[in-house]
């Protein structure tokens, strides 16, 4: 990774599975970083790569240039920035505000009134890629808002991935949506596929090889199926994440008048896994549901189920 000389401050608030290796980012990359998270524990490894363990939201963003929030939905997301201590007023004026969390378009153009009216400047800027993209620095970073915040924000952004510009505030919210319709349905594609053959009798860890190379080619493939074929379900993207991702979809394709079936069923199958207790695992958990619906048919059927 590229050092860097510059003295640009930064709040990091939300120290989750994703906001950890991100922050660690921007630390190896040289930026001061003051990190805040509910459970201040999950800050303590970033404190010693370096950064400063703020006393709260208000606290972390009192000095900072750009303030980063990577949280868990729309409450959070209320709290953290209008709630007691929060990013407003906090934050100075001149400071920049980028949340990177999944949440629904409308709160974030809500959000993008909200900001601009207490007179900051704010980007939706949510990623794809997962836990392994936030480590190497090559999430997938879909943004909205001004474009020339965007560049005003592009050095940072692109320390933790690829910066793309979908449009004004909430466009990135949308784009996220679209990869996570795009992702999901792919999830359940594969799962198919793979229950498929292993019920007529071929070995599914040979069967996503053989086709990894032709059009069936996708990063789905590579990551979740491997971790089916190897019953990996501990969470690298928990599905109760999923869950309110692909119900928000639904809700907009609604509000289009949109009939989108194939989200909508990958979708009941999360809700039925997590109202059963295993919101916890890993996307690739899907496969138990198509397993306990097809039993006794079982992908690998020779190795133990791996758990958080």
């Amino acid at each position: 990774m590229t050092k860097t000389d510059s003295a640009t401050r930064i709040a990091f608030i939300g120290i989750g599975l994703m906001g950890s290796r991100m922050a660690a980012r921007l630390l190896q990359a040289g930026f001061p970083v003051s990190v805040w998270n509910r459970s201040p524990d999950k800050c303590q490894p970033l404190v010693a790569l370096g950064a400063r363990h703020a006393a709260s939201a208000a606290d972390a963003v009192a000095d900072a240039d750009v303030a980063i929030t990577m949280l868990a939905g729309a409450a959070a997301i209320e709290q953290v920035y209008f709630g007691a201590d929060g990013i407003v007023p906090a934050a100075p004026q001149t400071c920049l505000l980028i949340d990177m969390s999944s949440v629904g378009p409308d709160y974030a153009q809500e959000a993008h009134r909200r900001l601009s009216e207490a007179g900051y400047a704010h980007l939706d800027a949510p990623v794809s890629g997962g836990v392994s993209g936030a480590e190497a620095g090559t999430l997938a970073i879909m943004v909205g808002g001004a474009a020339e915040d965007v560049e005003r924000a592009r050095p940072v952004l692109a320390v933790m991935g690829n910066v793309f510009h979908l449009g004004d505030g909430g466009a990135g919210q949308i784009c996220k949506l679209v990869n996570q319709t795009i992702v999901h349905v792919t999830i359940g594609a594969v799962t198919e596929g793979l229950i498929l053959a292993s019920s007529l009798g071929v070995d599914a860890a040979k069967v996503r090889e053989a086709i990894g190379g032709g059009y069936c080619q996708s990063r789905i493939l590579e990551v979740h199926g491997q971790k089916m074929v190897d019953r990996d379900f501990v969470p690298g993207g928990p599905l109760e994440f999923s869950v309110k991702d692909l119900s928000k979809a639904d809700e907009m394709a609604a509000g289009a008048s949109l009939r989108l079936p194939l989200t909508r069923a990958v979708l009941q199958e999360y809700r039925d896994l997590v109202d059963s207790g295993r919101g916890g695992l890993d996307h690739s958990a899907l496969l138990l549901a198509y397993e306990e619906a097809n039993a006794p048919h079982r992908v690998s059927p020779g190795k133990t189920d791996r758990l958080p």
